[in-house]
């Protein structure tokens, strides 16, 4: 028999990629990771009134809804297999203020969009915010004195918040405001209230980043904004600092942990689900959302592929799931695969 050794066979030891390549069943059977409908939570936005469908222009896709609207959006989540929602009220300007007291209101929009859904569609999960930002006249995650967001103050406020926010039957808090020792201090207050079964999914690495534009328009807080975050979010330039962060919460007591913004942090979320072994996630956050979807409406790239591609890329991270505005468009998509 004629020897049929090629070159490429002595450079390579006679092995070669792309065998496994070669066809559509053996790229499948070695595929390493799958995105399905079990790694999204849907991030919605929530207005006052009813019958509200408000699209938000920054966010081609994205709408405010009123409460009703909200639970008919969480009926067709249910109905496509996602797991859970996350929500975030857009009040009425003349109920914000400084301290952001409306957060501490038993009856306030998140707290009633929150009983509506696990009224209505009990078997999804609904997962809330303490910060404060939705809530004060400044647009700040926390307490503003004298130039200053205070933080042990806000902590004492987002732990009521929180404890408030179960009572309204929130499965998981995710508290975003950075301030040192909120999970410890949530934790606490949920579990003297007889709320040992509500999670905390921390926002354990939340840089200062300038891919949030889209969603302070979506809840009316970006013109409100006096300065920036720097002093409480984590520096995009710290990856160190960002595990140590991370690494308090975990002592103090979150269940969850979650990176944002998500593509540019891919390196931190490897580095934190192998540093901890926790659920990690991450969120898709509106200006990664929005730059695909104005992309794709210039017919600049193919948006489907471009949306699928980004998830699977926090999957091969190691991302246990994705905060991402994407969710139901996703779910539709693997419902017909």
């Amino acid at each position: 028999m004629q020897d049929r050794t090629h070159l490429v066979d002595d450079i390579t030891g006679h092995r070669r990629m792309r065998r496994n390549r070669k066809a559509d069943w053996t790229r499948r059977l070695v595929q390493e990771n799958r995105l399905t409908v079990d790694d999204l939570i849907w991030p919605i936005f929530i207005v006052p009134g009813s019958g509200i469908i408000d699209p938000i222009a920054a966010m081609p896709g994205v709408n405010r809804m009123s409460i009703d609207k909200a639970v008919e959006a969480a009926r067709e989540a249910a109905g496509l297999g996602i797991p859970a929602l996350a929500t975030f009220p857009n009040i009425e300007m003349e109920l914000r203020d400084e301290t952001g007291s409306n957060s501490l209101e038993a009856n306030n929009l998140i707290n009633q969009t929150t009983a509506a859904i696990k009224k209505a569609v009990p078997e999804i999960g609904v997962i809330t915010d303490v910060a404060l930002d939705p809530f004060t006249s400044h647009g700040h995650d926390g307490i503003l004195r004298g130039g200053e967001i205070v933080n042990d103050e806000t902590v004492d406020q987002v732990a009521r918040a929180a404890v408030m926010q179960a009572d309204a039957g929130a499965d998981i808090i995710a508290p975003s405001e950075m301030m040192d020792g909120r999970i410890g201090a949530i934790r606490m207050a949920l579990d003297a209230a007889g709320h040992q079964s509500v999670g905390i999914m921390s926002y354990a690495t939340k840089f200062a980043s300038t891919f949030y534009g889209p969603y302070r328009e979506a809840i009316s807080t970006g013109g409100l904004l006096k300065g920036d975050k720097k002093t409480y979010y984590i520096d995009p330039a710290n990856g160190t600092e960002a595990i140590r962060d991370a690494a308090l919460d975990v002592e103090e007591g979150a269940d969850m942990l979650m990176v944002k913004p998500g593509l540019p942090y891919l390196d931190i979320c490897w580095r934190m689900k192998e540093a901890f072994g926790l659920p990690t996630f991450a969120y898709q956050v509106s200006g990664e959302y929005t730059q695909i979807k104005a992309a794709a409406m210039n017919g600049w790239i193919d948006g489907e592929r471009a949306m699928l591609e980004t998830l699977l890329s926090f999957k091969r991270a190691g991302c246990d799931g994705v905060l991402t505005y994407f969710a139901v468009e996703v779910a539709k998509i693997l419902a017909k695969r």
